[in-house]
């Protein structure tokens, strides 16, 4: 099985870069499942649209994950209705939304897992506590091959959870931090893991957003107190990893990585770059 998994999207340009090139990346690398974090994807940057979400959807894109943003926007408890579109697990089940899906993928049962750090969720408005990361894994209905959105703050938290469930989670990939990790990893059980898949969004700014309130507050020692940004307007980047995955375990992951910026007339197939493997022996 080959699974493409599509680091946070930020804004409607990045919706759009995927729609036009997903098509081809499904063809071209035989993709069987593609899984795509859209927390960010609306106009704002916070939360998603009905309509984005939808030109996901129609794109090839089969589930989409989120975060702390997941409920925010005045659409958000009608798109968390999708059985589809997945918002972290690990919150009050009063909350609009479910963090697990169970999909048949080349005829094979697939668990996808939406979980987030605490430190992440305390961003979030509508969440008031999160459960621990342990006790959400352990409740979850898990069958056949199992992949997991972390959507966390930490690095020490990603990779210390991807370890207590290597062999029993085919892939750990984190989001929420943007900034692609170098490190592409198989774990002894056959866990892939990497901390942050990095985003799919603007290349300049910061973490794909215009940085003007982020400096200003930033130099009156209240970096988030200002309303968040615009999206920056610039080439968009593609942040995504590509596993495969036989019987629960990765035997393969490589990340793909393109920009907007590509040669004049170049096909998108063609100006897709493998960056790192991890193989599993």
């Amino acid at each position: 099985m080959r699974v493409l998994f599509i680091g946070d999207i930020v804004g409607p340009s990045a919706v759009r870069h995927v729609a036009e090139r997903l098509p081809a990346l499904r063809r071209d690398h035989a993709v069987d499942l593609v899984i795509a974090n859209a927390e960010n994807c609306a106009p704002s940057g916070s939360g998603m649209t009905s309509e984005l979400v939808g030109m996901l959807f129609a794109a090839g894109v089969d589930t989409i994950t989120g975060g702390n943003h997941s409920w925010d926007g005045a659409e958000a408890e009608a798109i968390l209705g999708h059985p589809c579109v997945l918002r972290p697990a690990n919150v009050p089940a009063s909350l609009p939304g479910r963090g697990i899906v169970h999909l048949t993928v080349a005829d094979e049962p697939v668990t996808v897992l939406n979980l987030a750090d605490a430190d992440a969720l305390r961003l979030a408005d509508a969440v008031d506590h999160a459960t621990p990361l342990w006790s959400a894994w352990e409740a979850a209905d898990r069958r056949g091959t199992v992949i997991v959105d972390i959507h966390a703050e930490h690095v020490i938290h990603k990779q210390i959870f991807a370890h207590a469930v290597d062999g029993a989670a085919a892939a750990v990939l984190g989001t929420h931090t943007h900034d692609p990790t170098l490190a592409l990893r198989i774990l002894p059980g056959g866990t892939a893991l990497v901390t942050e898949v990095g985003m799919t969004g603007p290349s300049s700014g910061v973490m794909g957003f215009d940085p003007t309130n982020f400096v200003e507050g930033f130099k009156q020692d209240t970096p988030f107190a200002l309303p968040l940004p615009l999206p920056a307007d610039s080439p968009i980047e593609l942040g995504a990893v590509l596993l495969d995955i036989e019987a629960n375990h990765t035997q393969e992951i490589s990340r793909i990585a393109r920009m907007n910026g590509s040669p004049r007339g170049a096909n998108p197939a063609e100006t897709a770059t493998h960056e790192g493997v991890a193989r599993h022996f």
